[in-house]
């Protein structure tokens, strides 16, 4: 988009050992670790001296420990879901007075959580899809919204336990409220069109991409190779191109986010401007080998080395 400082690759002088945390213990400890695979190699080419710890459920309640012998200058946070992105393991970084990537404590928890960071768009003048909070009491049927809808983890991501609902018949074979009772879903009214998506680096954003998938863009379209295609810009009239990069800005600072996100939308084409709808932000995006924000920072000029580059440059406390 220009905006952003395609600066050469200077490792600051204050920062020279990174620990990257990988792994973890959500759904999503696959998709962090095939990140964290892709952020170590690009780490080291930029000369840091890279460490990497596998958090899971027999090491979590040690990472404290483990994170203060490695005494790092920075965490670089390559964790994806669970207590990686909701503020948790933040929580700890502050605790610790060691800076570390991304977004901080607050921001984190509230991007999280879909249903409040709606609440929070919606108040920024962002348009939202109508939904409702569900739990695992709830009943779908006489809900006030009709089918098709969509229902998912209010506290997920990479597409996992999402499942659409078409048609009234359909509700009965609906199963993750009744076998998930303690967790809360999130039911939106489905929007027909496009999925678009915008990251910004440091408040300024990259560019807008067209996911193309033969159905949804779930798991494995996320990140199996070959499972959507990527329209890097997206061939959209320039007025949705300009509305998703100033809705995902301002997205981005109403949480009060820091480093990278990226911000999804759904289009329906056959109502203009006012088909447009931001889905969520991810203040932990994949950065994977098929990840949508590495293809939009190569797009605006940063490869991978870059964009790490200027995440371990960010690197804070107190946010």
């Amino acid at each position: 988009m220009g905006e952003i400082s395609l600066n050469r690759i200077v490792k600051p002088k204050n920062i020279s050992k990174v620990l990257v945390l990988q792994g973890g213990v959500s759904e999503e400890k696959e998709v962090s670790n095939s990140t964290a695979t892709s952020c170590i190699e690009a780490l080291k080419k930029i000369k840091f001296d890279v460490e990497a710890i596998s958090v899971n459920s027999t090491n979590v309640h040690k990472i404290a420990e483990v994170v203060k012998v490695n005494n790092p200058d920075v965490i670089f946070n390559a964790l994806h879901g669970g207590i990686g992105e909701n503020g948790t393991i933040q929580g700890l970084f502050e605790t610790l007075r060691i800076p570390y990537t991304h977004s901080g404590v607050l921001s984190s928890a509230i991007a999280m959580d879909k249903f409040i960071s709606k609440k929070i768009f919606k108040s920024s003048g962002l348009p939202v899809i109508e939904g409702l909070l569900l739990n695992g009491q709830d009943q779908l049927k006489g809900m006030p919204i009709d089918p098709p809808f969509v229902i998912k983890p209010n506290n997920g991501g990479s597409s996992v336990g999402i499942q659409f609902i078409r048609h009234n018949e359909q509700i009965d074979d609906v199963t993750p409220l009744r076998a998930n009772g303690g967790r809360k879903y999130l039911l939106e009214k489905y929007i027909p069109g496009r999925e678009l998506t915008v990251a910004v680096l440091n408040g300024k954003p990259l560019t807008v991409t067209d996911i193309v998938t033969e159905n949804w863009y779930n798991y494995d379209a996320k990140y199996r190779d070959g499972g959507s295609e990527h329209v890097i810009p997206a061939n959209i009239p320039q007025d949705i191109f300009q509305l998703c990069i100033k809705y995902a800005v301002r997205a981005h600072h109403s949480l009060a986010c820091r480093g990278i996100t990226r911000s999804d939308f759904r289009w329906n084409e056959k109502k203009g401007k006012e088909g447009l709808y931001i889905l969520e932000l991810n203040t932990q995006p994949g950065m994977t080998k098929t990840s949508l924000v590495p293809e939009q920072a190569k797009y605006v000029g940063l490869d991978l080395q870059q964009l790490c580059l200027e995440l371990v440059k960010d690197a804070s406390c107190n946010k």
